[in-house]
């Protein structure tokens, strides 16, 4: 068995906490751990590291490498995209890896999950798991489908058709309905909701994919792993749900025993999470005066309230969000006019989050721009020069090595260092805490292209975006 786990999705429903440029998977939710780690602890109880993958695109590998190190599963697969092309064609890749790479046979039973969802408990999962892994060695490409509790609309359904052993043959596959339709799902008492987690033998998905998808299976069956990573632009951009389930008459849906949710709003935040007693979700520093059945999510600042009733209240340094219960699932309409708008808010924190570390923006305008900056015990920025800006760095926290030019210094705590236009340069840490500094920018372009790299441990491309 292998365990192919997808995590390059960039959703924007649990904005503004989740963005493209740090999406819901590496978040921690109800918990001192990522959902990612989460997803990755769950099939550590069941396979060794070597036989996961974890699928996911260029931008989020540090992400993915670092939290692999952090559980000790080093040894799992990191797979990248090219480009986002959803979960059929990532999935076709992974398939490829498996014969190409792991040397793997046809018969080997592969169950794909997504990486950011809640599951518990972790016994009751991976025994639903397990019978879906034997449901699978056959010809059969088996789901597990969650037993509805409300008339959802924010997920799609599965029909259960007739009994077959623990399950039930997919009759077909819904769209998410509107709210009369998932009442009249609910009282049928057939429909499941549809989890995204699948299981099947090598061979009987490239027998599907053949059927299916010709268009994806030609060239996966012409091309080994190295150049199907080069032809990846020229796969269509399709779920495995449209692409394969939809379509095959093998898909046998087995009802998940364990508890789910997507959290893929902050209605599904708001359910999944401890209440006072007067069924509030508070996170952070927040405050609330008569308020009832609300969720407050602070950041860094005090968030009161005062009255609100079904009220949910979301706030970063940079953007605020406030709606009512029941509607969070239009906050991805929120994010299109935002994306329409070209507001780098749509997509961007003002953190970012780089191998060597972290960057957070504190302030901007126009001439300058300052910037607080961790790096990790061990790691280095790479060896750059900018055309249009200068750089004074004043070390808050550790000791940093700094290259600038031909010279080499160290400074530390309260110590400060200018970096003009046009001179090659490199922080290093080489202490064992984190160095923290604050970097104010000076010059006439700020934006974080304005960077010419010659050197980079971590095999950064020289267009690469920041430091």
């Amino acid at each position: 068995m292998k365990v192919m786990i997808l995590a390059g999705g960039g959703g924007t429903r649990l904005f503004p906490l989740s963005r493209t440029s740090y999406p819901k998977q590496f978040l921690k939710i109800g918990s001192d751990k990522t959902l990612l780690t989460q997803t990755l602890e769950r099939f550590l109880e069941l396979v060794h590291p070597s036989d996961i993958m974890v699928v996911t695109n260029e931008e989020y590998f540090y992400h993915v490498k670092s939290e692999l190190k952090e559980r000790g599963a080093e040894e799992a697969h990191i797979l990248l995209e090219p480009t986002a092309r959803n979960t059929a064609p990532a999935i076709t890749l992974g398939v490829r890896y498996c014969l190409d790479r792991l040397g793997v046979s046809e018969k080997e039973v592969l169950f794909v999950s997504p990486s950011d969802h809640i599951i518990k408990p972790n016994d009751a999962f991976l025994k639903d798991v397990k019978e879906v892994v034997d449901s699978a060695k056959g010809d059969k490409i088996v789901t597990l489908g969650i037993k509805p509790d409300k008339p959802e609309t924010g997920y799609g359904y599965i029909k259960g058709g007739n009994p077959l052993g623990k399950g039930f043959e997919v009759e077909r596959f819904v769209e998410k309905p509107d709210r009369e339709k998932a009442v009249e799902y609910l009282k049928e008492g057939n429909y499941y909701w549809n989890a995204g987690m699948y299981a099947f033998s090598i061979n009987t998905f490239v027998e599907e994919l053949s059927a299916c998808q010709p268009e994806i299976f030609e060239l996966f069956s012409s091309n080994p792993y190295e150049e199907l990573i080069n032809k990846f632009d020229s796969m269509p951009s399709i779920s495995v749900d449209y692409a394969i389930a939809e379509k095959s008459k093998r898909v046998v849906v087995l009802p998940l025993s364990a508890y789910w949710n997507d959290i893929g709003s902050w209605d599904a935040i708001y359910d999944v999470m401890d209440k006072d007693e007067n069924k509030n979700v508070m996170s952070g520093d927040c405050l609330a005066i008569d308020c009832s059945q609300s969720l407050i999510f602070g950041d860094e600042r005090l968030v009161a309230g005062v009255g609100l009733e079904d009220t949910i209240v979301v706030e970063t340094d940079d953007v605020i969000v406030v709606a009512k219960k029941g509607e969070s699932q239009r906050v991805k309409d929120l994010v299109e006019e935002l994306k329409a708008m070209k507001r780098k808010e749509a997509g961007e924190h003002t953190t970012g989050y780089r191998p060597w570390g972290s960057y957070k923006i504190i302030a901007s305008g126009p001439g300058y721009k300052v910037k607080k900056i961790v790096v990790d015990s061990g790691h280095c920025v790479s060896l750059q020069m900018h055309y249009n800006r200068s750089e004074h760095w004043i070390v808050i926290s550790g000791t940093a090595k700094v290259t600038i030019g031909e010279e080499e210094r160290y400074i530390s705590e309260n110590e400060s260092i200018f970096i003009p236009k046009a001179i090659k340069h490199r922080l290093d840490n080489p202490g064992k805490i984190p160095l923290e500094i604050i970097e104010v920018q000076n010059g006439n372009y700020l934006e974080e292209d304005d960077i010419v790299r010659f050197e980079d441990i971590y095999g950064r491309v020289p267009d690469c975006s920041q430091d």
